[in-house]
């Protein structure tokens, strides 16, 4: 097989369903910032960090790889079974931040991205995500998109931002904390 179809030569490409719609159609840049967020979480995993977060991260992984999948259906036409999210996923984010902030200083300040690489890679992955999820929020507004997968978007990020200061911490790097000039 082929990895070039030649179908998307002009500019269209196809959702699941088999609509075809521009390559910067609404959707398809939703689903493709989904992708670059999940290429991210992979240049996160190839850190040396604590294996329980390699763990979580490629389950985190195949959660996006199901999100895209969501994203990228024709939800009028598609009658492909897609797999799906479940308030299991968004639980399992919920209770990893809260064993982590057990560990954590309290947050008295606003926190610049920085101290350590892989801690900065968290931050470009927290604010993929965070467009990923405006994207769909903007998306949902126009067309149907799983409560669940916004909801799912807006947890990860903030998993992110808090696995960024537990490594932080792992590390021992200083927090690069925001100190307004005034």
């Amino acid at each position: 097989m082929k990895i070039y179809t030649k179908t998307g030569d002009k500019g269209q490409t196809s959702l699941i369903g088999g609509t075809r719609v521009p390559k910067f159609h609404h959707r398809i840049e939703t689903y493709g910032t989904v992708d670059e967020l999940n290429s991210y979480i992979g240049l996160i995993m190839c850190q040396d960090i604590n294996p329980h977060y390699k763990q979580l991260l490629k389950e985190i992984q195949d959660r996006l790889f199901t999100v895209g999948a969501s994203l990228a259906a024709d939800p009028e036409k598609s009658k492909m079974k897609i797999p799906d999210l479940h308030d299991a996923d968004i639980n399992l984010l919920e209770k990893e931040m809260d064993e982590m902030n057990e560990l954590l200083p309290a947050l008295k300040h606003f926190v610049l991205p920085g101290g350590n690489t892989v801690v900065s890679y968290c931050h470009l992955a927290r604010c993929v995500c965070r467009r990923a999820e405006r994207l769909a929020v903007a998306l949902a507004e126009n067309s149907f998109v799983d409560e669940r997968v916004t909801i799912y978007l807006n947890r990860l990020s903030d998993y992110l931002f808090v696995l960024a200061r537990k490594l932080t911490m792992d590390f021992k790097a200083e927090e690069n904390i925001w100190i307004p000039r005034v």
